[in-house]
């Protein structure tokens, strides 16, 4: 446990050095926003104000542009030497991982708390109840919790830091094909299908419904599903690749 709370200061240490982690976990989702409101959300058909439909997508979005930072930082401690002196020390490898992962979750919920906090200036006005606020923050948490892992391991498998930064970048674009902007069924055929088979259009129609207190359940169930499923793929290749080259 005292391993791993050390790896956890170490790497929010380097978040705040790194201004540029801090703009894309932090402050990019929130221009982003400002941008599709204030800017071309006019042109969308979407019943109601449009920033209570976007926001539920943007936290899908905060959460997966804070991951590129996590890629590289743990490929920077794969290809640096850093895992070999870690060896001679007394500290745990596996929390060399874990840390990583509990920095990942920690920095997008501080990203979606300001995330949400300027949503509510622009006027999102959430219906939720309190039990679908604690719906959200745990849906929030598994997701990002599942997708830190599955960087994790993306940063381990990468040879070098700059393919650790183009390696998340599929896993940032990906909420652009889903319902996170504009509903699925807007779409053009293929991309439709496309949208409406991804993992993240049922997390964030999971988090519309609750924030709108109107919860879905079939939605749910493939949230849940879906995050479990990549949580457990990221979990073990992590802990494979780890084995291998540290």
């Amino acid at each position: 446990m005292s391993s791993a709370t050390t790896m956890l200061g170490r790497n929010f240490k380097h978040t705040l050095r790194n201004p540029v982690a801090i703009f894309n976990g932090v402050l990019f989702p929130i221009v982003l926003m400002l941008m599709f409101v204030y800017v071309i959300g006019g042109a969308f058909d979407i019943a109601g104000d449009y920033v209570d439909y976007i926001t539920p997508g943007m936290i899908i979005l905060t959460i997966c542009y804070g991951l590129s930072g996590t890629a590289l930082a743990v490929n920077s401690d794969m290809t640096k030497g850093i895992i070999n002196r870690f060896k001679v020390m007394d500290i745990s490898r596996s929390a060399v991982l874990s840390a990583h992962v509990a920095a990942s979750v920690l920095r997008s919920l501080i990203a979606i708390a300001v995330l949400v906090g300027v949503a509510l200036i622009m006027g999102f006005r959430p219906a939720a109840s309190f039990p679908d606020w604690l719906g959200v923050i745990g849906l929030v948490v598994l997701v990002t919790f599942a997708t830190s892992w599955f960087t994790v391991a993306l940063g381990l498998a990468a040879k070098t830091p700059e393919s650790a930064g183009l390696i998340s970048v599929p896993l940032v674009m990906l909420p652009f094909l889903s319902s996170a902007i504009v509903p699925a069924e807007t779409m053009a055929a293929g991309v439709r299908q496309f949208a409406d088979y991804q993992p993240f259009t049922p997390i964030i129609e999971t988090l519309r419904g609750l924030l709108n207190g109107t919860p879905s359940g079939g939605d749910a169930i493939a949230a849940i599903a879906w995050s479990a499923g990549i949580a457990l793929v990221g979990y073990v290749w992590a802990l494979s690749t780890f084995k291998k080259r540290a």
